[in-house]
């Protein structure tokens, strides 16, 4: 995967910024695993951190590995904003690769299963959770990759709209550079229900083209923000799927979050550059700040207090702003 990936960026480097040398940086040093599961369990991978609608936090754990298929550990958690101790763990033996994560204004949790495990009976969904694991809606098939209205092709990302329809990030795995015209890549989007109502997008480096569509925001607008990975940009669109506009000075980003204000945050974990998270403005697209982060992975959240946190592959990193 790391060779397709650096393919894959070979061909946007001209086209995309990426370390943000000279930006000021306005936190300190990263407090590395500073979430603690029990018992003396190891972090796995972990792909997504949110914010809930209280300040709670959220983060994915690949259960204490990459994958979760053929495990029944809990794969989400919530963590304690003042110790990162653990709060509760929802979603065991639910996911086979936990990938995309959002907590909608309810404060309810939406992952998304990015793979199919090998008993064919997972993956290929969105899950909506309660606060307290219960199982509330499921988007997909499970077990089953392709297109149309009931099916996903490695889902990435998931988030709702103020009005509570559901958006999803489809097509994670359209990373190499060789792959066919037709590999499904697209943004769809749902009734707060879970019907049907469109999709949009196709593979490619074009307006409303994508390459492994990875994260997903809503500005103040109620403009959708899609994280064009591979491509090096994020993308804007009204909820029709209709495109505004594109930003091109946040690096790769894996993981996008967004204040009221509209301050976005974008991580990046595998540019040519430095890694770390990228700050500036979702109205404009121009940047301000950079968090460099050598351990920087695919998600990122700012906390009530101000405090960053980001999703790593080897746990979760704090960083407090400078006083």
């Amino acid at each position: 995967m790391k060779l397709i990936w650096a393919a894959a960026l070979a061909m946007t480097a001209s086209a995309a910024a990426f370390a943000q040398t000279g930006l000021p940086d306005p936190f300190g040093p990263p407090e590395r695993q500073w979430a603690k599961l029990p018992d003396g369990h190891a972090w796995g991978t972990t792909a997504g951190i949110e914010i809930g609608p209280r300040g709670e936090i959220w983060a994915i754990d690949r259960c204490g590995g990459t994958s979760c298929d053929g495990s029944n550990r809990a794969a989400v958690h919530q963590i304690d904003p003042k110790t990162g101790k653990l709060i509760r763990s929802i979603g065991a033996g639910l996911f086979a690769l936990p990938h995309g994560l959002h907590v909608d204004r309810d404060g309810n949790v939406w992952v998304t299963d990015a793979a199919v495990s090998k008993d064919k009976t997972k993956g290929q969904q969105v899950v909506k959770l309660s606060p307290d694991g219960k199982v509330l809606m499921r988007l997909g098939t499970a077990g089953v990759s392709g297109g149309g209205p009931s099916h996903f092709h490695d889902p990435g990302d998931v988030t709702t709209a103020p009005n509570g329809d559901i958006f999803v990030a489809d097509g994670h795995g359209t990373v190499a550079p060789d792959l066919p015209p037709d590999t499904i890549t697209r943004i769809i989007k749902f009734t707060p229900d879970g019907k049907f109502i469109k999709a949009w997008g196709s593979l490619g480096s074009g307006r409303s083209q994508f390459r492994n569509p990875h994260a997903l925001v809503f500005d103040s607008q109620g403009r959708l923000l899609v994280a064009d990975r591979v491509n090096g940009r994020i993308q804007v669109f009204d909820q029709d799927g209709k495109w505004l506009t594109e930003y091109r000075a946040f690096n790769h980003p894996s993981g996008l979050f967004i204040t009221k204000d509209d301050t976005l945050y974008a991580t990046d974990y595998n540019s040519e550059g430095q890694k770390g998270t990228t700050i500036g403005s979702a109205k404009t697209g121009q940047v301000k700040y950079f968090v460099p982060d050598a351990q920087a992975g695919e998600g990122v959240a700012l906390g009530p207090d101000g405090t960053l946190y980001g999703a790593t592959p080897t746990g979760i990193t704090r960083f407090l702003p400078k006083k």
